[in-house]
């Protein structure tokens, strides 16, 4: 099957991604505000794919992000090379008071009945201050790029951010460098910057120039401004997440507006309760769909999820696999994500494969 698209050869680098960098404060199934002590996981919706695709995929990944020089920009910057990733660096000096800084995630995991809590603080966030001119992005496409991977999150995280996007998706197109957006569409971070409209102008701007887009119909409609179903408020009133055909039937709508467009993919979550859901993904390649098979989740942590699969998804894709076989391996590696705390993976490449496979959960001597 064609992809629509060619796949560069190898380079010095598999995938690049831009975006911001963040720490998680994780309290486990304690109510955060009941915690008195933290896991500290470092994570970014960008950050993460290229964190995987190095970690579990043996990939060449690095990231385009902001960094603080100071003792919490230090911790992230350990992870950063733990995981494998090459950093390109922005650098800022903090002012021992007021910043900028690193952006803070706080999280709970919820249990059973009790859903997960996260919120944030972004105030005078690095990331935010990124702007076009930050990256010479012809000289980095020049060195050879096979992958350039984005998000809504950050594009959404200022007014530079945004033009920063369009402006490394404009180079690498230019560069014949794959491109890539999980659109990741949030209200609240959207909404500063004037909101669903803005979302509309800036996220239809970035697609203008995407390979392959990530995201699922509520993303397409809040984030583009495509007519689909009414997204449900509650899991009482919606038909079934796995139903597939509400994201197909929006896909035509996409590839008129956005022809460069050729694969758009999307994972497919029933949440039953904290700690169970049912699991699936499905994908428009080039005129076809391919299915991921369903399965029961007994989740730990589940966010990160969808980092998982666009990661194994896009390393199935790199290594020159089917598009049936490129989204088992994104649905295999989204669901072992699950099971591991934190935002990136634990997972190995035989793992993925197995579990891809048709593996079980028995126990390996």
């Amino acid at each position: 099957m064609s992809l629509g698209f060619e796949i560069p050869k190898k380079k010095s680098l598999d995938l690049l991604s831009l975006g911001a960098l963040v720490h998680r404060l994780d309290s486990g199934i304690i109510p955060f505000r009941k915690a008195t002590n933290f896991a500290v996981h470092v994570s970014g919706g960008e950050f993460n794919v290229a964190a995987n695709l190095a970690d579990c995929f043996k990939l060449d990944t690095g990231i385009s992000t902001a960094i603080v020089e100071y003792p919490i920009g230090d911790l992230i910057a350990e992870r950063v090379r733990a995981m494998g990733v090459k950093p390109l660096y922005k650098k800022f000096a903090h002012d021992g008071t007021r910043g900028p800084n690193m952006a803070t995630v706080y999280s709970d995991q919820g249990l059973g009945v009790r859903a997960p809590i996260v919120f944030y603080n972004r105030c005078n966030e690095a990331a935010a201050q990124l702007k076009p001119g930050d990256f010479d992005w012809k000289a980095i496409f020049a060195e050879g790029v096979r992958w350039f991977h984005s998000g809504g999150i950050f594009a959404s995280l200022s007014e530079t951010t945004s033009a920063l996007v369009i402006e490394a998706m404009k180079a690498a197109r230019e560069a014949g460098v794959v491109t890539s957006l999980d659109l990741n569409y949030r209200e609240k971070l959207w909404k500063p910057q004037g909101g669903m409209k803005r979302a509309h102008e800036v996220l239809s701007q970035i697609v203008e120039n995407v390979d392959v887009l990530i995201g699922n119909e509520e993303d397409l409609q809040k984030g583009l401004g495509f007519a689909g179903p009414e997204v449900a408020a509650s899991a009482k009133t919606a038909s079934s997440k796995l139903d597939t055909g509400a994201f197909l039937a929006m896909i035509e709508q996409v590839v008129a507006r956005f022809p460069k467009t050729k694969i758009v993919a999307t994972t497919l979550r029933e949440v039953h309760n904290t700690n169970h859901h049912s699991w699936s993904a499905v994908a428009w390649v080039n005129g076809t769909a391919v299915y991921a098979p369903t399965v029961e989740l007994k989740v730990l942590d589940r966010v990160g999820g969808g980092d998982g699969f666009a990661s194994g998804f896009i390393y199935g894709l790199l290594n020159g696999e089917a598009p049936e076989q490129a989204i088992k391996l994104g649905w295999a590696h989204g669901a072992l994500m699950t099971t591991f705390p934190g935002d990136t993976t634990m997972a190995t490449l035989d793992q993925v494969t197995g579990f891809a496979s048709g593996g079980s959960a028995r126990i390996q001597r």
